[in-house]
């Protein structure tokens, strides 16, 4: 089975690495070239634009970081599905609306080709370590032929329904991890404005009823000054506008989520679009004038 990968960022680069060291042929597009090198001289090939990828390969793999991305990359002149033929298998891995991924299946499946859509949950850490969980949406059938390759990158692989299904996972998965980003914060700066130690504080929380996995994962990072780690503020605050519009389709008011998407856009407007999402804290801590921080050594 031959493999294409379109999107060499933090997440697809390590996914296409995970995919080429299983053995499987592959040939890498993306607009900046460095990534690109680098699997080529681990033995993928270069292809030149997404057409050239869908000739070469059979299956096709998307790992881009916005909706207007993955449209340009499935339908444009020199896109995937213009180029499409049948049995094709195309599986994007972003995060994008519902209806963008029932789109991009009815399209596909016009050509004669499948779609699934197929997006991660687990960071950098993941996808570099290949334990990804993966939710895809699409007809079973497809998702069986895609199984091999995408048990290369993830750990738990899951069909969750038709298409748009995964898109729908992911963002309910991704309306937690803003509401938890924004209450990790909240709840460790309180501790550390009333005194408390902050590495206490995690320490009894991570085992008591209001951990969470971002409460774990961002709590040491804010002793720790850590704030350049993976997932970066402006993705989850696209994929917070992306939960708004399917809550507002719904008509959902999703209070939580706005509350969540104002803490994003405070960090935004301070310069942290670019900075891990753990760093939402920072404009947190100026107004309360207080930094979480271990007490000093006796």
């Amino acid at each position: 089975m031959r493999v294409g990968f379109i999107g060499l960022g933090k997440m697809g680069r390590p996914m296409a690495g995970n995919v080429l060291k299983a053995g499987f042929a592959m040939a890498v597009h993306n607009r900046s070239r460095a990534a690109v090198d680098a699997l080529v001289a681990a033995g993928a090939r270069a292809a030149a634009s997404p057409a050239a990828v869908a000739t070469a390969s059979d299956v096709v793999l998307t790992c881009l970081p916005t909706p207007d991305s993955v449209e340009e990359v499935y339908l444009g002149a020199a896109g995937l599905i213009p180029h499409a033929r049948a049995g094709h298998l195309l599986v994007d891995h972003s995060t994008v609306g519902p209806d963008l991924s029932r789109r991009l299946a009815a399209a596909a499946g016009e050509r004669g080709a499948a779609f699934l859509d197929a997006p991660v949950s687990g960071g950098v850490a993941g996808a570099e370590a290949g334990t990804l969980t993966i939710m895809v949406g699409g007809d079973a059938a497809a998702f069986e032929r895609a199984l091999p390759v995408l048990q290369t990158m993830g750990q738990r692989v899951r069909h969750v329904g038709p298409s748009g299904h995964g898109s729908i996972v992911k963002l309910v998965n991704q309306l937690l991890v803003g509401i938890h980003s924004a209450a990790a914060a909240e709840a460790m700066l309180l501790a550390a404005k009333a005194g408390a130690d902050p590495r206490v504080v995690h320490d009894v929380v991570s085992t008591s009823f209001g951990a969470s996995t971002i409460f774990n994962r961002n709590a040491p990072l804010y002793v720790q000054r850590d704030f350049d780690r993976g997932t970066n503020i402006s993705l989850l605050a696209k994929d917070m506008g992306l939960i708004l519009d399917l809550a507002r389709q719904l008509g959902l008011r999703s209070l939580l989520a706005c509350i969540a998407d104002q803490v994003l856009a405070e960090a935004r407007a301070e310069g942290l679009a670019e900075r891990d999402i753990a760093a939402l804290v920072l404009p947190l801590e100026r107004l309360a004038g207080v930094e979480i921080a271990a007490p000093p050594a006796d």
